[in-house]
């Protein structure tokens, strides 16, 4: 299905019944990466998988900024007039739901982020020389933003009111203390490392996220 919302076209996924959750996907990917964890949580979720802007089906954009993704997500929710949806963020995803979260904070039920960043810098530094040499190569603005932004402030962090779970893989290439960081300024915010795994391989085509989601958002 398609949507626009922000001055663009949103593709997106819909599945299941019951309360929604809005999942998005990480850089370079799209909504095909949840197929599995939202066949999982479709037992208990209305589950929408949208395509962020200049990724899969949707409208494709010159430049890419978190804080227009932000928006985009907060149009979609309240276009489709979903009522306190549960938010589910990876990676790039996760940064929006944390700005969605700081600037909205009446919007949503609850935020679970995975591998979100607060600045470049969260990024370890083989993955981020990786970044700014595929930068060169890459037409779309997809490794620019990431070289760019974010510039997640602690106040933002202490903006967000809803229940909040930060997750990351043991061998995530966001850097650790970035990730304690979040879980430790936003209020009430809980930590999962995910052992054995990393940035991706706990939530890409699996159901592992789907089971911590189920495990922490009560029925």
């Amino acid at each position: 299905m398609d949507i626009a919302v922000n001055g663009v076209r949103i593709y997106y996924e819909k599945t299941g019944a019951g309360r929604p959750l809005v999942m998005a996907h990480c850089n370079s990917m799209d909504h095909k990466i949840f197929r599995r964890a939202a066949g999982a949580l479709s037992r208990r979720f209305t589950v929408y998988c949208p395509d962020t802007r200049g990724h899969g089906r949707s409208e494709n954009v010159k430049t890419l900024h978190y804080e227009d993704m932000a928006e985009d997500m907060y149009r979609f929710i309240t276009r489709l007039g979903l009522e306190k949806p549960v938010y589910y963020g990876f990676s790039d995803g996760g940064v929006t739901g944390l700005i969605l979260a700081a600037r909205h904070p009446d919007l949503l039920s609850a935020l679970i982020v995975s591998g979100a960043s607060l600045r470049p810098d969260s990024t370890k530094d083989l993955p981020l020389r990786f970044f700014r040499l595929w930068s060169h190569v890459d037409r779309s603005d997809k490794m620019g933003i990431m070289l760019r932004e974010p510039d997640i402030t602690d106040d933002m962090l202490r903006a967000i009111s809803v229940p909040t779970f930060v997750t990351a893989g043991e061998r995530d290439l966001i850097k650790e203390e970035h990730t304690r960081h979040i879980a430790a300024t936003v209020p009430g915010a809980e930590l999962k490392i995910f052992p054995d795994t990393g940035h991706g391989g706990y939530i890409m085509n699996s159901t592992r996220i789907a089971d911590y989601i189920l495990s922490v958002i009560p029925e």
